[in-house]
């Protein structure tokens, strides 16, 4: 069979039914990858490295000799780990996607391996690199989203995964980020992951939803820039900051309910620390009572100072935007409730497509 070499987009599309293989090695996949590919290296992270002192110090030859020699000792090993992934697939289960860095010797090695093996063999043109341009290229034109917004405490993420249940398309922009956006959001949270892997991971939810409807308004929570470590990349940003927001109005006393009994049941000693980080903003007087409550076991006083300043920022974020006046819609609703207000939105925007 014929390897065949494929454009980003079309490699994308194939990986929705094709599992794919990044050759890179563990080192470069870890930090970011295609979503949904595997790890499946050429070379070690050591390997690499002295291949690539060997071509930029001595000769290309040089480095493709040493190349061999890690290579050889691998093939069955590799080919036999490819059948087993293969395998897995419902149909055409010789069929494999590969990609490397730029689409050079080590995506080449392995595709010549699994073609003289039998396998269907489709390789990414231009490899990883082409497929980071991809990503910038449809970050910068997202198309339309309708934007959550709402107070702190407002059960957006559940109400994202309410509409979610209802087949309305969404993406989380927090689950994402492995972040929940505030001062506490990573808080028994995993490692966030790096600010390449967050864009691929966007740009992949945001192309899933527009394969199945390319003018679908796609639901995501108000945020800020920075959602922890990461962030929103700017070309990203300037859009979402001009999209319409759906703000959730919902009084006070039923949203420091909802986040007393969400946050109040964390570790101590790290809601501490996270207040702490914040006592700039926060100011020392209101740091220091909110830590007083939360030493004595009084959450509810404790956040309902939070809760005060986050609502400042957050009315301060809606007034920044270019057209509050026109962007913003209030919708009034009584309580935190995930099902209610799902079901409210869903009424509202059903015949007003934003």
């Amino acid at each position: 069979m014929a390897i065949v070499s494929l454009t980003a987009p079309e490699f994308i599309q194939q990986a929705a039914n094709l599992p794919v293989l990044d050759v890179r090695s563990p080192g470069e996949y870890t930090h970011a990858h295609i979503p949904g590919a595997r790890s499946f290296p050429l070379f070690s992270d050591e390997e690499r490295a002295v291949v690539g002192t060997l071509y930029k110090q001595r000769s290309r030859e040089a480095a493709i000799k040493a190349g061999l020699d890690f290579f050889g000792v691998k093939m069955r090993r590799m080919v036999e780990e490819a059948e087993r992934i293969a395998a897995a697939q419902a149909n055409n289960p010789k069929r494999i996607l590969v990609h490397c860095w730029r689409g050079g010797m080590r995506s080449g090695a392995i595709a010549w391996l699994l073609d003289l093996y039998g396998f269907q063999v489709y390789t990414l043109r231009g490899g990883y690199k082409a497929f980071r341009h991809w990503v910038l290229d449809l970050l910068e034109h997202p198309g339309k989203i309708r934007v959550l917004g709402g107070y702190t405490g407002s059960g957006k993420t559940d109400l994202l995964q309410e509409l979610a249940r209802k087949e309305a398309p969404v993406i989380d922009l927090e689950a994402l980020a492995g972040h929940k956006g505030s001062a506490f959001g990573a808080i028994g949270l995993p490692a966030q992951p790096s600010q390449e892997m967050f864009e691929n991971l966007l740009a992949a939810g945001i192309h899933n939803i527009r394969l199945n409807d390319p003018d679908a308004s796609i639901w995501m929570e108000d945020e800020s820039q920075r959602i922890g470590t990461v962030n929103l990349p700017q070309p990203f940003w300037k859009h979402f900051r001009r999209q319409p927001v759906l703000f959730l109005d919902i009084p006070f006393e039923a949203r420091l309910g909802y986040l007393v009994s969400t946050y109040g049941v964390l570790n101590r000693g790290d809601l501490a620390a996270a207040i702490t980080r914040i006592q700039k903003r926060l100011g020392g007087l209101e740091t220091k009572t909110a830590l007083h409550h939360l030493v004595e076991g009084d959450t509810n006083s404790c956040f309902r100072i939070l809760l005060q300043y986050y609502d400042k920022q957050y009315g301060k974020s809606l007034r920044d935007r270019e057209n509050p006046a026109s962007q913003v819609t209030v919708v009034p609703a009584k309580l935190v409730s995930a099902t209610a207000n799902a079901s409210l939105l869903t009424t509202l925007t059903m015949n007003q497509p934003v």
